[in-house]
């Protein structure tokens, strides 16, 4: 049975190294019968989260700020397998993937228990260094705390310039992982 599958990527560059990732993942998803639906944040309108409670009211417009993020829910909510895919900043992800992914507690509070949606996740990295073991720590955590059974991770240190990816064996990885999805 194909799976829907959301890639939340954060890179502000969108022909950049994480964006080689996640196209190989995505070709990989492609091919095993599943759907893709890529959201590259950095060039979309997304405010951070208020943190005012007052989401949850309407399903289909979850967040009472009304941003590109309502292009986002009907996708995340329809999907089994979120993918965060980011560029190392700071030892880790992107403010672009961090606000948008704040803002997805508008879907849990349609839930009178605030239980973020059942879905399934993978972590996809790039990075100037090979320091991830921030990233890691908050994707394992993120995804105990609400829920998640993470499919797995591909990050990929040393590439800082666009195309520095290029012969990477985690392009493989990502194409590989796609694929792996049934």
């Amino acid at each position: 049975m194909s799976k829907k599958i959301i890639i939340l990527n954060g890179s502000p560059r969108k022909n950049g190294n994480t964006t080689a990732l996640t196209a190989e993942f995505t070709k990989g998803a492609e091919e095993a019968g599943n759907t893709v639906t890529e959201f590259f944040l950095g060039g979309m309108n997304i405010n951070g989260c208020k943190g005012c409670f007052g989401g949850g009211k309407n399903p289909d417009s979850p967040c009472v700020q009304k941003d590109d993020m309502e292009k986002i829910y009907p996708v995340y909510k329809e999907a089994d397998i979120v993918v965060l895919a980011s560029p190392l900043y700071y030892w880790t992800i992107s403010g672009q993937l961090k606000t948008a992914f704040d803002r997805l507690f508008a879907v849990a509070e349609c839930d009178p228990n605030y239980r973020n949606p059942k879905k399934q996740s993978a972590l996809i990295m790039a990075a100037e260094g090979a320091g991830f073991e921030e990233s890691e720590h908050w994707y394992d955590h993120l995804k105990k705390h609400i829920g998640w059974q993470s499919l797995g991770k591909v990050l990929c240190g040393y590439v800082m310039q666009p195309g520095d990816i290029e012969g990477k064996k985690e392009l493989v990885d990502a194409y590989e992982l796609g694929k792996s999805i049934k």
